[in-house]
């Protein structure tokens, strides 16, 4: 079967999260049924709507239909199958309970979808709010303020305006004359912080200010936490070895900070010391995840000890994020009322004055 044109392009994605996610848990539902693999990659491309994804479950019964593993075809997709995928299929695959490891994934998958909505939801709000606010403090500042420039000229004759008038009438004619200028070093800073953000010192600089900058620098580890306990123990516990699985969790995290503490920790798993003293020395997780960590270690129940882990920190981002939701919507409100409220009042105390000098 011929390669979908959209695998083609760099800059797209053939297949959402929860395209993957839906797929890897029907996949899971028609093995553990007892239909064998070929025939149930066969029926979900069949049923799938997305033509590059359907393109690609096709190579992949193919790969399977020519003697190939399932983790090997998966392999060949990079783009879509990740390596956490991609290792765990793997081990399924070598101990026999590939539909019970497909389960696993799709759980963790359909978790992290949640986690990310909850994650998104706290910041996109606040966004709006700011854009909206800028969008209206504009429109005053450009199309309202200068109107009324020309009416406190006509009426008051030259007399002087109120400082906070006149205050909001020079930033209205700067905003007026300079909004193309002010356009381009907004996009020329955003351009030079997205450059500086693709150096290996940027993004280490960047990662650590993510993670530590309030108001949602909390919420941002909590959430890299309970992401890491949830891969690191659905690998463990479906066989993929601790290096390896170290590995997969560095390279999944998504923060550089964070990879950089990974890293250190794999090097020092490897040469003998624990995960727990090795987390604690990096000094970017909790306490409570290193101790917890170490007695999962000690007790030999690792993977259930970081599925707990993972359940702890889901329900510390849903408090994060129901505190910061209650918090930041009046703080918005305050400000978007603030600033309105302020060239309001500009623009009406020479009004006063211009009723005062008619009386």
């Amino acid at each position: 079967m011929p390669r979908s044109r959209q695998l083609r392009l760099p800059f797209l994605r053939p297949v959402s999260p929860k395209e993957l996610a839906v797929f890897t848990r029907q996949l899971a539902v028609l093995l553990h049924a007892g239909m064998p693999l070929l025939r149930g990659l066969e029926v979900l491309a069949k049923q799938e709507r997305n033509q590059a994804f359907r393109c690609i479950v096709g190579e992949i019964a193919g790969t399977i239909r020519s003697g190939g593993s399932l983790s090997d075809a998966l392999a060949g997709h990079p783009r879509v199958f990740d390596r956490l995928f991609v290792n765990m299929v793997k081990a399924g695959e070598a101990g026999g309970a590939l539909d019970l490891v497909l389960g696993r994934l799709a759980l963790f998958q359909e978790q992290s979808l949640r986690l990310r909505g909850k994650v998104r939801s706290a910041m996109v709000y606040p966004v709006i709010v700011m854009a909206v606010a800028v969008a209206i403090l504009a429109g005053l500042l450009v199309f309202v303020v200068p109107r009324f420039q020309q009416i406190f000229a006509d009426l008051l004759k030259g007399a002087p305006l109120p400082p906070l008038t006149q205050f909001v009438l020079t930033v209205s004619a700067a905003v007026k004359s300079h909004y193309l200028l002010a356009l381009g070093v907004g996009f020329g800073v955003w351009f030079a912080f997205k450059a500086l953000k693709r150096t290996t010192l940027g993004e280490r600089v960047y990662g650590t200010l993510v993670i530590t900058l309030p108001p949602f620098g909390e919420l941002i580890l909590k959430a890299i936490v309970a992401r890491f306990s949830r891969t690191l123990g659905t690998l463990l516990a479906s066989g993929v070895p601790i290096l390896p699985a170290l590995i997969i969790v560095r390279d999944t995290c998504g923060n550089a900070r964070v990879t950089g503490a990974l890293g250190y920790v794999h090097d020092r798993v490897k040469e003998g010391d624990p995960v727990a003293r090795s987390l604690e020395t990096t000094q970017v997780f909790p306490g409570m995840v290193t101790s917890m960590i170490d007695v999962g270690e000690h007790t030999g129940r690792l993977p259930e000890m970081l599925g707990k882990i993972a359940d702890i920190y889901d329900e510390e981002v849903d408090n994060a994020v129901a505190g910061l939701s209650s918090l930041i919507e009046p703080i918005l409100i305050v400000f978007l009322a603030v600033i309105v409220g302020t060239i309001v009042i500009a623009l009406f105390l020479p009004i006063i004055r211009i009723v005062q000098l008619l009386t």
